[in-house]
Formats: C-alpha cells, sequence, structure tokens
C-alpha cells in the first residue's frame, strides 16, 4: 500500500501555473537586453534554479541573441552575475506565489485520513522555501517533510530529495512512495528514485496559464493541451497523469490495486 506521497511545490500545489520562477527569470535576461522566450525559460522548471538558469542560456534562441549582444556565449562567469542578481529578484515576490491551487488541501485532508506521509520536493533551494512555506502554512498547507537540492548531493533529475524525504518519513520500499509533479523533471526524479511517477496537467508549468486563463479555454482546447502535456510527460516517465491536483488519491487506490496484484513501479 502506498504509504507517502512526495509533492512537488510551484505548480503541483502551490502557484497555479507555475509563475514566480518564469517572472524572476524574465526580468532577469530583460535587464541583459536579452528577450528569452516563455517556452525557453519554462522547459527546465522543477531543477535547482542555477542548473535552470544554465538551461535556459543554452537555449538556442537565447544563446544565438547572446552571441550578436555580446560577441560569445554565456559564461559560467555569466551565470555566477545572473544567479547573484536572480536571488533577490526571486526572493522579493516569491510570497506573492504561496497560495493552494484548487483541491490541493481537500487532497492533503484525504490522504492524512488515510494515515499518508506528506514529503516535498523542489527545484527552489532551503532560503526560498524559508519564504514560500510560511506562506503557504498561513493559507493552509504544512505538508510533513521537505528536501531542497541545496540539501542534497544534486537535484533533479537525481533521486536524492527523494531519498531523504523517504528517510525522514520512514518509507520503505520505494515503491511504497507516489511522486507527483507538473514537470519532465519530476517525472524522471521519480523514475529515478523507484517510486510511482504521476503527471498532473492543468495548473501546471507545461500549460502554464492562470487559472482564469485555464478556464476561458474551450473543451478542445483543454484536450488539445492535455492530450499534448501527457505525451511530454509520459515519455519523461509518468506512470499516470491526472488532470487537476485532487484526482491524486483516485490514481493512489488504482496503485494500491496494481501492487497488491504484484505490480512494481
Amino acid at each position: 500500500m502506498i504509504k507517502t506521497v512526495i509533492l512537488d511545490w510551484a505548480g503541483t500545489v502551490v502557484d497555479y501555473g507555475s509563475f514566480a520562477p518564469v517572472e524572476a527569470f524574465r526580468r532577469l535576461f530583460e535587464e541583459k537586453g536579452i528577450e528569452a522566450s516563455f517556452q525557453a525559460i519554462r522547459k527546465p522548471m522543477g531543477r535547482m534554479k542555477k542548473d535552470h538558469l544554465r538551461d535556459i542560456c543554452s537555449d538556442s534562441g537565447v544563446a544565438a541573441a547572446w552571441q550578436a549582444k555580446f560577441g560569445s556565449a554565456p559564461s559560467e562567469r555569466d551565470i555566477d552575475e545572473m544567479y547573484e542578481k536572480f536571488e533577490p529578484m526571486l526572493f522579493s515576490i516569491l510570497h506573492e506565489y504561496a497560495t493552494p491551487v484548487p483541491g490541493a488541501l481537500a487532497l492533503i485532508a484525504r490522504l492524512r485520513e488515510q494515515g499518508i506521509k506528506i514529503g516535498t520536493t523542489t527545484g527552489y533551494t532551503r532560503p526560498m522555501m524559508d519564504i514560500i512555506a510560511p506562506e503557504a502554512a498561513m493559507q493552509g498547507y504544512s505538508p510533513d517533510h521537505t528536501v531542497t537540492p541545496d540539501e542534497a548531493a544534486e537535484g533533479r533529475p537525481y533521486p536524492w530529495m527523494i531519498y531523504r524525504n523517504a528517510e525522514v518519513l520512514g518509507t520503505y520500499p520505494m515503491s511504497d512512495i507516489v511522486k507527483c509533479g507538473d514537470t519532465e523533471a519530476d517525472m524522471r526524479e521519480g523514475r529515478n528514485a523507484g517510486v510511482w511517477s504521476v503527471g498532473v496537467i492543468f495548473g501546471g508549468n507545461e500549460i502554464g496559464l492562470t487559472q482564469a486563463e485555464t478556464d476561458a479555454l474551450s473543451a478542445g482546447e483543454k484536450e488539445r493541451l492535455f492530450v499534448e502535456v501527457s505525451d511530454r510527460l509520459t515519455q519523461a516517465g509518468a506512470h499516470f497523469i491526472i488532470r487537476e491536483i485532487g484526482e491524486l488519491d483516485g490514481v493512489i487506490a488504482h496503485i494500491n490495486e496494481r501492487m497488491q496484484a504484484g505490480e512494481r513501479p
């Protein structure tokens, strides 16, 4: 039976659409006179933020714009200098992006009624989480444990943050754990840790819309986006896909049935 759920933060349980990092990265490149597309910014989402910055700089469009403006590709020194500016930018807005997404708090309550523990992993560092976690707690969300990438050997897609949650929460074997997130990095993290991996679509980074924008979509548009993002997350390793976070306990019930039949992730 599933004993522990490991949840991502932004785009999964809080910050509908995962906008805090996007806005900070957008401002960062804007200051350098470089236009970084939302696709370039969102594709590495879920990674530790400095690794995320490196990935944006490696995007072909960003790299070409940088070459044209500065005469060379972004260097590690450029990345270090940008990251020093990025952290204060993100810190200044994080408190605005800690609101739980619809259905999240009710889901957590249902999971706890079943005795399931709630762990979390993230691309945010501990100082960043020290801003988000208290804000989320004031709005009703307090997981049992959180591990950040600066507290482990590596961030996603490596499995170390999940392993540390498992140790602290006392969960073993790893097949008794479900990891749920909204990015490709989340799915790879879960697969690498040997746990069940569940991708969530609406409210997540891969679609990247506000709740109002999502609500305004036609049924056809929603279905198209659902299929498109489902394919990407499945290719990244998702065992299951859900439309919204509130559907997770239904998937857990299905996983429990499959585990009783002898199946493992």
